[in-house]
């Protein structure tokens, strides 16, 4: 009955922020490896279209709030993995026994196996509603993580670009091509993990 347990935690949060509410700018082409493009790279800030990007990967990978949720998920998993090879131990200990007592003719009566065979049925019973209590609880949590995360992202852009006036902050996954001088992944990261440090004391 062993079953393995993936950490989604990181996955879940990952695909959960797409559901941020920043807004997009509308389709535009890929731009063509040109002398033209590294012109457009060239430019100073002021001349730069009013929107920037994020590279969220390197958002959840260095926001220490979406860091502290993973170490915890990863606790969780360990946690549940152990509880539940100490119930395969319990049940192929009893297994076991039934066995070498079969062997053995250790069964003086039907009425004595039957009992045998009703506990440890009631043991893997026990020990697959737990499983399932405990995988329950880790995908409850991973969720909660994924939305606290994403109301932390979406606060903080909201809140940044106040002072910044941006018609938009995109993702840079959304993209095919878009230019690095409107990278402000950094400036996010820092302020966001700033806010997070200074709550968190």
């Amino acid at each position: 009955m062993k079953r393995t347990y993936r950490n989604a935690a990181l996955i879940a949060l990952i695909a959960g922020v797409a559901s941020i509410g920043v807004t997009a700018c509308g389709e535009k082409k890929a731009e063509s490896k040109t002398p033209a493009a590294k012109t457009v790279n060239a430019k100073q800030a002021g001349a730069l279209p009013n929107y920037r990007y994020v590279d969220l990967d390197t958002i959840l990978s260095r926001y220490n709030l979406a860091k502290d949720y993973n170490e915890e998920m990863m606790r969780m998993q360990s946690s549940m993995e152990s509880t539940m090879r100490k119930h395969e131990n319990r049940l192929q200990s009893m297994a076991n026994t039934m066995q070498n007592k079969m062997n053995n003719n250790g069964y003086l009566t039907r009425e004595s196996y039957e009992a045998d065979q009703r506990n440890l049925a009631g043991a893997q019973n026990e020990a697959q509603k737990q499983a399932a209590s405990l995988q329950s609880n880790f995908e409850q949590q991973a969720m909660q993580a994924q939305k606290t995360v994403n109301d932390s992202i979406k606060a903080f852009i909201e809140d940044y670009n106040k002072s910044r006036g941006y018609d938009a902050i995109l993702f840079k996954g959304a993209t095919l091509y878009i230019n690095p001088a409107l990278d402000i992944t950094d400036e996010v990261v820092e302020g966001l993990n700033a806010r997070y440090n200074k709550v968190k004391k």
